[in-house]
């Protein structure tokens, strides 16, 4: 049986090697999408972690007959786990409505957990995961896009004059297109004039669209209605 404290400077290599490969793998998936960790982050994430999990191994199997001594392999690689938590924080934003690079984040995460991996000599999970963490990446992206996130949450302001517009009509167009309302807001303008036309009422409207690509066109033939004098898409 051989020495579980020693390994030979080839399989060493071997390890090093293939951390680079199969991290770089998923790291150029990311950086072919322009995320902020892209493949020269990924792959020195699994680089990093596959060399502290070798070193966690067999770097103190000097150290293994000293009286007093305990070695447990896995003390180092429990910090990594830790430590990347951090550097997957940074690849995460908050850009007003929403949060964006928690999929990098993750993806930050399961790199380190294949480094650690292949350091510890467990190749084929290594290889089978990485395959994996491709399809999520590539396969789920088409999923999501086509089914899950094809609606669109937007809001429309409205500025109309003269009180001709009327809130049936906005209903109609956007009942045409397929469009989700789901809260509207009605402010007037308080005008001390006799003339209607000085008078004016802003529509705030939240709604839903199929599809993102109707933006546009839903916002120009509302513009068209009688009595709109502006619109404002957010």
């Amino acid at each position: 049986m051989t020495n579980p404290w020693e390994i030979d400077s080839v399989h060493l290599i071997i390890r090093l090697f293939l951390s680079v490969l199969l991290g770089g793998l998923i790291g150029f998936e990311r950086e072919r999408k322009n995320h902020a960790a892209g493949l020269r982050t990924h792959t020195l994430v699994c680089l990093g972690s596959c060399l502290i999990m070798m070193l966690s191994m067999y770097g103190f199997a000097d150290f293994v007959n000293e009286p007093n001594v305990r070695l447990d392999p896995a003390r180092l690689a429990a910090q990594v786990i830790t430590g990347v938590g951090f550097l997957g924080a940074g690849t995460i934003l908050f850009t007003g409505k929403s949060i964006t690079g928690l999929t990098t984040a993750a993806s930050v995460w399961v790199v380190m957990a294949i480094g650690l991996t292949i350091g510890a000599g467990f190749y084929l999970p290594a290889i089978v995961s990485v395959i994996m963490v491709l399809l999520i990446l590539w396969g789920l992206n088409i999923v999501e896009k086509k089914f899950v996130n094809s609606r669109s949450d937007c809001s429309f302001s409205i500025t109309t004059a003269g009180g001709v517009l009327q809130i049936d009509d906005v209903q109609r167009l956007l009942n045409a297109h397929g469009v989700k309302l789901v809260k509207v807001r009605f402010e007037e303008s308080e005008v001390t004039l006799d003339d209607p036309d000085a008078r004016r009422r802003r529509i705030t409207m939240s709604v839903v669209l199929p599809g993102k690509g109707q933006l546009l066109e839903v916002a120009n033939d509302i513009s068209r209605l009688q009595g709109v004098i502006g619109i404002v898409v957010e």
